[in-house]
């Protein structure tokens, strides 16, 4: 229930959902909530590339390397756009591509979770998971990073701005308010 004692709106998504921004953005974290909240699936592109690999992302990197990687994350994004609706947290580098942003608008939706750099450093700085951060300076390495891709993110259909102070759940509550102005995307369900 909501504060005021009502139920809180239910929703129909109509497209795949599909989270966008730099590693400690949040993708992983929010599009699950967000998923749980709407009753849909959760998929994880990286997460179905370890699956199908049995390697981890690091792992894959080191062995088959970056352009291998996004060959395959290109693979998976293009599969799951087709195949499921739901709620799709990428990799940072994904949203990168032409082909990927293309097969995105094409099929879903791009909403992109809007970290500054400060709060991107704080999430990401004790992490040894991230493969493009293993430098001898490991915060140079994100700001030029941070640099060159937010103008491709802020090509994304919705941005979201995340503030270090908000939980999941209200970073959550925040990407619905935004997909709920777009009917194309979600569209209350009278109850």
């Amino acid at each position: 229930m909501a504060d005021d004692g009502t139920l809180p709106p239910r929703y129909q998504l109509k497209k795949t959902v599909v989270m966008v921004g730099m590693m400690g953005a949040g993708k992983t974290a929010v599009g699950r909530a967000v998923a749980a909240r709407l009753g849909v699936p959760f998929l994880d592109s990286d997460a179905e590339i370890e699956a199908a690999a049995n390697l981890s992302v690091p792992e894959i990197f080191e062995r088959d390397g970056e352009a291998f990687f996004r060959k395959r994350e290109t693979e998976v994004i293009g599969r799951l756009l087709r195949t499921v609706h739901g709620i799709l947290s990428t990799g940072g580098g994904a949203f990168l591509a032409e082909t990927n942003r293309r097969m995105i608008s094409e099929h879903g939706v791009s909403v992109w979770l809007n970290a500054d750099l400060e709060l991107l450093w704080n999430r990401v700085k004790h992490k040894d998971t991230r493969p493009l951060l293993r430098t001898s300076d490991p915060k140079a390495t994100l700001t030029a990073l941070y640099e060159a891709r937010v103008p491709l993110y802020q090509r994304a259909d919705l941005s979201v701005t995340c503030e270090p102070a908000l939980s999941i759940d209200a970073m959550a509550a925040r990407v619905i308010a935004a997909l709920a102005e777009r009917k194309d995307v979600l569209e209350p369900i009278n109850a």
